[in-house]
């Protein structure tokens, strides 16, 4: 491994991966959608045709080329049509809000746009910032003379071969900014290159169905695109529905998946779970949010040996930490005895492609069992911010990506998420990290979801405010849940008041919005901190 934290070996295209793929498991089926049932014969002629019409177009390497819809056959296999052309993929959340997708598209530039007709009148509103062509393809039948997807699948599916190197992007993600423009993310080619290395070796020579739920937009689009080496089927759907998912997993032997946590407690909700046969699953991977700890138990005890945690982010996806379905257990998980609540609530240890440190503000290491930002280096940490070296520096520093978490790391090597670095709080001079305390509500029964937040106080500067969702069938009392705070952390990181509320405002992508949480308490401040 060099300074920068690529191995050598992984420093290439990615194309060749996917060409070997589409090969080796050609009789296999690779995608399952409604009836829609594809092999991998014929996901490759397709994603093929695609990549060489967008050729004959006029679409050259480096282009980009963005997919705007829910998860379904046709926008899987476009993005890999845009790849296979040598192009950069630049994903669209289509449950974001349409004038945020109008900006991001105008700001990071899309030389062809594959979309599904739902949101027509928004492409046509979208500018050409370059003076470079936008193609616009519709993914479903065309109603304002748009290209036809159908027939771009249905071409010429002649051999390609396109000039790639390992740092070429790959994919520009974007953040999950909750004000103003979302950063894109530089992925590269390399970057894929080690994480289908990760996802190969988490596999070994099983035989792998993965549900693909959550959006491929996010880290389900990049959990497919680096599992089709090992031969991998995908079952898609385009919406998290628990009655659904459990009706898939059953009925198509699901495998793996992966879900937020919310996704989880819908489906320990859902009345026909303890029915539903689980027998095939080997991995629910959860994370993206903290993990409410009697839920985890709930999960454990109901659903199986098979809850997978972890820790990834989009500048450094997937393989940061990951805390194994065993390790949930002391001993053998078929004697079921969970594991201590302190490795419950970690993120797990460190991966076969990251190295961890717990770093100062200099970004120097600390000693064991100190709490800082949580560094990691590895081949999966991405290029930096697309057009945005000043952001890039802050996150690069001593040759270490820093996450803005702040987390401590145990003698055993889990680590532990306190707190993201922008969320503290410091109240009466002492910091206090929201997420030390939601994790203590977390673990009371009548707590459903949690949100820790400073607010304005003439005597503290800030004081620690929790809202909360109570647990289905309870009316939870607030001083009792500030006692139990008390107890565990002091009086100092206690609340000093309780919200109750049905919900909390979500981002997009599904994560819980503290900003949209803590905005209110501020509103007549006249100030922020």
């Amino acid at each position: 491994m060099n300074e920068t934290g690529y191995w050598p070996e992984f420093n290439q295209s990615f194309l060749p991966v996917l060409d070997e793929a589409f090969a080796t498991h050609a009789e296999r089926e690779c995608i399952v959608y409604g009836t829609v049932r594809l092999s991998y014969a014929e996901v490759d002629r397709a994603s093929r045709a695609i990549a060489r019409r967008l050729t004959a177009e006029g679409f050259e390497p480096g282009m980009r080329g963005a997919v705007y819809s829910l998860n379904s056959h046709t926008s899987f296999i476009a993005t890999l049509g845009i790849v296979r052309a040598g192009g950069v993929w630049i994903p669209v959340n289509a449950r974001n809000a349409p004038e945020e997708n109008r900006a991001i598209l105008n700001r990071y530039g899309c030389d062809a746009l594959f979309f599904q007709q739902a949101w027509a009148e928004i492409v046509e509103a979208i500018e050409t910032p370059t003076a470079r062509l936008t193609l616009r393809v519709s993914l479903d039948a065309p109603e304002r003379g748009e290209l036809d997807y159908s027939a771009w699948a249905t071409g010429d599916a002649g051999p390609l071969s396109v000039p790639r190197e390992g740092t070429d992007l790959f994919t520009l993600p974007l953040t999950g900014g909750t004000t103003g423009l979302p950063k894109a993310v530089m992925l590269s080619h390399r970057n894929f290159n080690a994480l289908c290395h990760g996802m190969t070796e988490r596999y070994g020579d099983r035989r792998v169905t993965i549900l693909c739920a959550a959006p491929m937009t996010h880290v389900g689009g990049r959990i497919a695109v680096c599992s089709l080496k090992a031969g991998a089927r995908f079952v898609i759907i385009d919406r998290v529905d628990p009655g659904l998912i459990l009706e898939l997993i059953e009925r198509e032997r699901i495998t793996d998946f992966f879900l937020p946590p919310t996704g989880v407690y819908a489906l320990l909700d859902h009345p026909r779970l303890d029915e539903t046969d689980l027998s095939s699953l080997h991995s629910l991977s959860y994370g993206s949010a903290p993990m409410s700890l009697p839920r985890l138990k709930e999960a454990l005890q109901r659903i199986g040996p098979v809850m997978t945690g972890g820790l990834g982010q989009t500048e450094s996806p997937m393989f940061i930490a990951r805390l194994q379905p065993e390790e949930h257990y002391s001993g053998d998980p078929a004697d079921g005895v969970l594991a201590p609540d302190a490795i419950l609530t970690s993120v797990g240890r460190n991966t076969a492609l990251s190295e961890l440190a717990i770093v100062d503000d200099d970004a120097n290491p600390l000693p064991p069992g100190s709490t800082g930002e949580v560094a990691v280096r590895g081949p999966m940490v991405s290029e930096g911010y697309y057009e945005n070296p000043e952001a890039t520096a802050e996150i690069r520093r001593n040759g270490w990506h820093l996450t803005g978490d702040i987390g401590v790391i145990d003698e055993k090597g889990y680590l532990r998420i306190v707190d993201r670095k922008k969320d503290m709080i410091i109240t009466g001079g002492f910091n206090v990290y929201s997420s030390e305390v939601e994790a203590v509500l977390h673990t009371l029964p009548n707590v459903a979801l949690s949100v820790v937040v400073g607010a304005p106080s003439d005597k503290w500067g800030e004081e620690v405010v929790a809202v909360i969702v109570p647990a289905p069938g309870t009316t939870p009392d607030a001083d009792e849940i500030i006692a139990a705070c008390k107890e565990k952390l002091g009086g100092v990181k206690a609340p000093k008041r309780i919200q109750f509320v049905d919900e909390l405002p979500r981002t997009p992508i599904g994560k819980i919005d503290k900003k949209a949480v803590r905005a209110p308490f501020w509103t007549d401040a006249g100030r922020q901190v």
